[in-house]
């Protein structure tokens, strides 16, 4: 207040030391005649009216005109008129600069007006946005304190949403703000504007029913902008009720669909071995004098096909566990060579009719990822390159540098590659090749569980193909 009242009595001050300077210099330097003079003072005050106010334009008006009066109408130096038509041009000056202040004075609180609304328009515009950035209901009603004291610099918030508990920006907002008073100015679904304090309260309305209540410290926004808030924040309330209702749905309608083609195709692929199964131990079981070799075969048909199932069975539980986001993850720095020789291990009977050539330098930088996930990956990816490619062809596993500072593991078989339409969906569950699908084995999880576990570990799969030349997947992690 004190700084307040010193810049007004320094404005009066310059505005008659500004009206002194006109004096001077007309009446000691620069001789012109009345209407000049008066044209300036004119001039003077319209300045000072669009510049400071309305009210420093009159004081400056009532100066000029008792200057004008003394310094430049007949008889000089007195107040006092001998022609009557100088008397006219006196209140016709007075009454000008007036008005004319006034017109000056109230086109620039217009303007601050329309600043102020176009100010508060981009805020609300502002304060939108963010609303329609989660969808997350909790997540939401956490953050629109944070927001509308972000958007509309107002010292503090609080929000009251019914059914739920109180949320507030920061410790020093639950004392400003008791839950009973935002409670019950939701129920009364009236706004309580306390200027004095600078204190709003305003209903969260969606059209005529209350579905909590805002209250804001430091608040000098307008009925309107207080109204459009809590307007947009109860839509925004019920839109993320909304979605997340419909994505709980959607999510349990996905799930039953995946349980369904999981089943059936998990169904189609067990019949396989266990028809190998059946008919091993059913022929071990009959009297047929079987030689001790062929006995051994049936065994190994039994071991074989038993570890099958069992990994048609893990692959099934890892993709539930994927989908849930259940599965544990170790990571701890590793070399990525670890994981390929493991790989390389695990993958040694799929690809005893491929030669395999490894490059992966000792000098590359570890990985922080769980080394037994990553091996996974690629024997996902190096028993589908043994799967799809022609028996005696090569397949070429490389790690590298890459540009950006990661590791990138690729595996590059000579197989009939896969077409430009197809290569954004083999990663997909349970998708297989169109041309593959009939004559290959397979359930279509591997590339899913691969990517899947590449992504948690913050990196990319890709897979890079022409037809008939092979493929090459790829996958880059982030050195540690």
């Amino acid at each position: 207040m004190k700084r307040a009242t010193l810049y007004q009595i320094l404005r009066f001050a310059a505005s008659a030391a500004i009206v002194s300077l006109v004096i001077v210099v007309y009446s000691r330097w620069l001789h012109v005649n009345p209407t000049t003079v008066g044209f300036s003072f004119l001039l003077v005050i319209l300045t000072i009216s669009a510049v400071w106010g309305l009210r420093y334009a009159i004081f400056t008006a009532v100066l000029a005109t008792l200057g004008y009066n003394y310094f430049f109408l007949p008889p000089l130096h007195q107040f006092t008129i001998d022609d009557p038509q100088n008397w006219l041009a006196l209140f016709a000056f007075l009454f000008t600069a007036v008005v004319a202040s006034d017109l000056s004075d109230r086109a620039r609180r217009e303007a601050r007006e329309s600043d102020e609304r176009r100010n508060e328009v981009e805020r609300l515009y502002a304060f939108s946005q963010q609303l329609l950035v989660s969808d997350n209901v909790y997540g939401l009603l956490n953050s629109i304190p944070k927001y509308v004291v972000e958007s509309f610099d107002v010292s503090s918030a609080a929000m009251f949403v019914d059914g739920k508990q109180t949320y507030f920006y920061d410790t020093a907002s639950q004392s400003l703000f008791p839950t009973e008073q935002l409670k019950a100015i939701s129920s009364r679904g009236e706004p309580v504007l306390d200027r004095e304090h600078r204190i709003c309260f305003m209903p969260l309305r969606m059209g005529v029913r209350s579905v909590g209540a805002v209250g804001l410290a430091g608040c000098g926004l307008s009925r309107e902008t207080l109204e459009a808030i809590g307007s947009l924040a109860a839509i925004a309330i019920e839109r993320a009720h909304t979605v997340e209702k419909l994505t709980r749905a959607e999510a349990a309608r996905e799930s039953d669909r995946l349980r369904s083609v999981l089943l059936d195709s998990v169904t189609h692929e067990f019949r396989t071995p266990l028809t190998a199964i059946k008919a091993s131990a059913e022929t071990l079981l009959s009297d047929a004098h079987l030689e001790k070799a062929q006995a051994h075969e049936l065994l190994t048909v039994i071991n074989e096909e038993g570890d099958r199932l069992n990994r048609l069975i893990g692959e099934a539980a890892e993709v539930a566990q994927l989908d849930s986001h259940q599965l544990e993850f170790h990571f701890e720095p590793h070399s990525i060579r670890e994981a390929v020789d493991s790989a390389m291990q695990a993958t040694r009977q799929a690809l005893q009719h491929h030669p395999v050539e490894v490059k992966a330098p000792d000098n590359l930088p570890r990985i922080k990822m769980d080394v037994e996930r990553i091996s996974e990956v690629l024997v996902h990816l190096l028993e589908n390159a043994g799967k799809y490619s022609p028996s005696g062809t090569p397949i070429h596993v490389v790690a590298e540098l890459g540009p950006g500072g990661e590791v990138v593991t690729s595996v590059a078989d000579h197989g009939p590659g896969i077409d430009d339409m197809e290569q954004d969906m083999v990663f997909e569950k349970f998708y297989r090749g169109r041309n593959q699908r009939t004559t290959i084995q397979g359930t279509g999880m591997g590339l899913a569980i691969a990517k899947a576990i590449i992504e948690l570990h913050g990196g990319t799969i890709g897979v890079r193909s022409q037809v008939g030349r092979g493929s090459v997947f790829y996958f880059s992690l982030r050195a540690s």
